[in-house]
């Protein structure tokens, strides 16, 4: 798989399809994002934890993001796999990126990494390397749905009352594009006064509603949270109980064609 996608970018590369291709490269024993510019270098690219489990992962979209901020003019290229794919859609929707300036090359998820993700698209549409898994992933954490609204209720208190406002899950989120974000507002976390942030559970709460139509479970903020919130289920919880107050409903798959907007003004979080 690493060969096809190798060859692909290099061909890329060559005939002056991009400027660049954003993928993963190892270094002795350490993985880590990088811009390949020329065919020579490719020789060191890697696939992440598909070599490494349980390691090795890195938003690679959002990384995209802030090349095309810096040079808007670049084409580039991108390895990604089904909920990465997802994550371009949802920022080309968000007006965030152009898609005529970025080629997705994309790669299937192995059957043991779908299911451990408990992920039900684990490949992209643009899929250039890799076999879809045989037998369907898991559906336990996507289409989790609340049966019992008190007792969900007291699950997300309980885990909104466990973060600690350290800002990871945001800042690794792929789709968290908004230049100025309501959560570092000092009601959230004192600019002032006492060292440690209030005691309360509006802080991922108001992420959780904010990420209603632009989640696309991709995990990597449940990895980053040093307090070990199942911020999956969290933010699927969350989706389901705005459908069901609000009349809001989330797709199962946001950033793939055309989704319906979110509730709220994505540029205003």
């Amino acid at each position: 798989m690493k060969d096809q996608i190798r060859d692909y970018a290099k061909k890329l590369l060559q005939d002056g399809t991009v400027d660049g291709f954003l993928a993963l490269r190892k270094d002795g024993e350490h993985i880590h994002p990088h811009l390949f510019t020329r065919a020579d270098e490719l020789d060191s690219l890697s696939l992440g934890d598909l070599e490494k489990p349980g390691q090795a992962r890195y938003p690679l979209i959002k990384v995209l993001l802030r090349l095309t901020r810096l040079q808007p003019t670049q084409k580039l290229a991108v390895m990604v796999r089904g909920c990465e794919e997802r994550a371009f859609h949802k920022l080309v929707q968000a007006s965030q990126i152009n898609p005529n300036r970025v080629t997705l090359v994309g790669f299937s998820c192995s059957q043991d990494l779908a299911d451990r993700c408990g992920c039900l698209k684990p490949w992209p549409d643009e899929l250039v390397a890799g076999e879809k898994p045989d037998v369907p992933p898991s559906p336990k954490v996507v289409t989790a749905t609340p049966k019992n609204l008190v007792k969900d209720m007291q699950f997300l208190k309980d885990n909104f009352q466990r973060c600690i406002k350290c800002y990871g899950c945001r800042n690794i989120c792929p789709v968290c594009f908004c230049h100025e974000c309501t959560l570092e507002e000092e009601t959230f976390v004192p600019k002032t006064g006492s060292t440690l942030p209030p005691a309360n559970p509006e802080f991922l709460f108001t992420r959780a509603v904010h990420m209603v139509g632009y989640c696309v479970y991709c995990g990597l903020c449940e990895e980053a949270c040093p307090a070990h919130i199942p911020l999956k289920i969290v933010y699927k919880m969350v989706a389901n109980i705005m459908d069901e107050k609000h009349g809001y409903r989330i797709q199962d798959f946001p950033g793939r064609g055309q989704s319906a907007p979110a509730p709220d003004d994505a540029s205003n979080a």
